[in-house]
């Protein structure tokens, strides 16, 4: 992680979080170096996976906005929860893994990072699946657990641009966040130069129109 680059947006709009993770995707290559982004939401909502069906999602959670992310998994909800994601160029080793490879090495990152604070988790060596499409209500192979429950998933997009990976961690206990997000990102340098215009059209063309979220 030597060469990894970390990005603080701090609280944004539902619309601008998905965003500007899309227009770091569109511009990784020309960063050359992985981006480790922290955010925050400035008002609970719930994201769901690109390939979800906006009606299901509408019926399973009271929280709004409903926004569609650009990577797959289902429905989590947003608010106190300790999102990040993770970018890579396409000729970066992780964008050439397998699905279930770097599924699982995200999460072995998160562990770690936890491990050094003192709070031991696991990752899940099986599924359980009681609620479909709900990301937290059960979870998936590398999900990470914490005394058996999950708190932390991620999603992935791979495309020409390079690979992105959303991640969501729902802590359970009043945990050091700061701590944490220092641990995992480690020795990583700022990124100086952040995509801002092309994350602000995506903003108002894309993530926050009805013809995006609602168009399956």
């Amino acid at each position: 992680m030597n060469d990894w680059l970390r990005l603080d947006s701090g609280a944004n709009t539902p619309a601008y979080n998905m965003a500007l993770d899309e227009a770091l995707l569109e511009s990784i290559a020309d960063i050359g170096h992985p981006v480790l982004r922290f955010y925050d939401w400035a008002k609970p909502c719930a994201t769901f996976g690109y390939s979800q069906k906006f009606a299901a999602i509408e019926a399973a959670t009271n929280l709004r906005p409903l926004i569609r992310r650009p990577t797959g998994g289902g429905l989590v909800p947003h608010g106190n929860d300790w999102t990040y994601s993770l970018t890579f160029p396409p000729t970066h080793e992780w964008a050439q893994f397998a699905a279930t490879e770097s599924y699982r090495r995200v999460h072995a990152l998160l562990q770690t990072s936890f491990a050094k604070l003192g709070i031991q988790t696991e990752l899940a060596d099986c599924c359980r699946r009681p609620c479909p499409g709900e990301c937290f209500a059960g979870h998936e192979l590398h999900d990470l657990l914490w005394n058996g429950k999950k708190i932390a998933g991620a999603a992935q997009r791979r495309n020409r641009f390079g690979l992105l990976i959303q991640g969501s961690v729902q802590s359970p206990a009043d945990w050091a966040k700061q701590d944490w997000q220092n641990e995992l990102s480690g020795k990583c340098k700022s990124l100086k130069q952040v995509p801002q215009s092309r994350a602000d059209d995506l903003a108002a063309e894309k993530f926050s129109t009805a013809v995006f979220n609602r168009k399956r």
